[in-house]
């Protein structure tokens, strides 16, 4: 069983889908690791780390060549896998919804490509889950970026020459992502307040000590949606959000976003005219950019300034911290496979409720339901 692990190609992509650490493990199982010369490097990882534990670092070529599972962070173009043995799975986050024409490409190649974003949020497959190891890093990343753009300090300082206030801090939407921003904003020392849609996390941000900001007496979400995630609201409870929500966020210094609802454009939190409200020199960081946005006129990749606010819409928020970005996202792949490789097969062998949960192609088809009923 030969596992290739290739260099990212994606600009500003600097991730790597298997470190030295997971490398070692892969081999310690039986597999053979190939690695694309430089596929590390830029998240401090040397060729050199990877030969130490036994890997073969090598040309893109040779690295593909009779490859049984090939590993990415992000899903590699299919036209540039020639080499791959014959049904090679692809194993990386493969965006389903947003790159459809990749996956039709991977069937017509007769790839089995397995999407790591579509692993069921179940209690076995927490440590497999690239989502939430990725958005916990850019919910903490997300308060840091906010800190350098914003131009007073976080917490209150008593000093001979005056009082400094604390900051204010908002984050709207409280998964992975918004918890972990929730922490490290209470760690700087802001006073940090937060909503969701979904109920049960009103005992959550309490507590991580922040204040819950919550729309009562009107039916919305009262569960989660599909795997953990929000849904759609009601139009009573959008209503009644916005009025709460416009209230509250002329008040804030800083204001973290980070709904998904997967599968669909980000769901619109911020209006212009509620960016407007907010005092010049305010703050918001939308970690939603990539799929539409939280937050009217974010840009993808840009920060801008709208009435005097500052949007931060940076991509890929996990990837600008790489090391620790790709030391848990290549854990998460080395869990997945590990799990189900069986010894005798020398190979993994997935089970129905993962495998069919993951799987996108197979046998020349696209055959993930979700996708299929999309």
């Amino acid at each position: 069983m030969k596992i290739a692990v290739l260099k990212e190609h994606v600009d500003g992509e600097r991730r790597v889908a298997a470190t030295p650490e997971t490398a070692k493990k892969f081999i310690a199982l039986g597999a053979t690791v190939a690695v694309e010369a430089g596929a590390g490097a830029a998240a401090r990882y040397a060729d050199q780390a990877y030969a130490d534990v036994g890997a073969s670092v090598a040309d893109r070529a040779s690295t593909l060549a009779g490859a049984d599972i090939i590993l990415g962070v992000q899903g590699p173009d299919p036209a540039g896998l020639t080499g791959a043995a014959s049904g090679a799975w692809i194993v990386a986050g493969l965006n389903p919804f947003g790159d459809r024409a990749r996956i039709d490409a991977y069937a017509t190649a007769g790839y089995e490509a397995l999407a790591m974003e579509f692993m069921p949020r179940i209690t076995r497959a927490q440590s497999m889950d690239i989502l939430s190891s990725q958005s916990n890093l850019a919910g903490y990343k997300a308060v840091l970026d906010a800190a350098a753009e914003y131009g007073r300090a976080f917490p209150m300082m008593m000093t001979a020459a005056g009082t400094v206030s604390a900051a204010k801090v908002f984050v709207m939407g409280v998964g992975v992502a918004g918890l972990q921003a929730i922490a490290t904003a209470r760690r700087l020392g802001a006073q940090v307040s937060a909503t969701d849609v979904r109920s049960a996390t009103k005992e959550q941000i309490q507590s991580l000590g922040a204040k819950p900001i919550f729309v009562e007496n009107v039916k919305g979400i009262e569960g989660e949606g599909a795997g953990g995630y929000a849904g759609e609201m009601s139009d009573e409870y959008k209503a009644a959000q916005a009025e709460l929500v416009s209230a509250h966020i002329a008040k804030q210094d800083i204001v973290i976003t980070t709904a998904l609802i997967p599968g669909r454009p980000a769901p619109r939190l911020i209006s212009d005219a509620q960016v407007a409200s907010m005092r010049p020199g305010s703050v918001i960081v939308d970690l939603a950019v990539e799929q539409g946005g939280n937050v009217e006129g974010a840009v993808a990749g840009e920060i801008v300034e709208r009435h005097g606010v500052t949007i931060v819409g940076h991509r890929n928020v996990a990837g600008r911290l790489p090391a620790d970005a790709s030391a848990l996202f290549s854990r998460n792949l080395y869990n997945f496979l590990s799990t189900f490789w069986d010894k005798e097969a020398g190979r993994p062998v997935l089970d129905a409720e993962i495998g069919d949960a993951v799987r996108l192609t197979k046998d020349g088809q696209v055959v993930n339901a979700r996708l299929l009923g999309a």
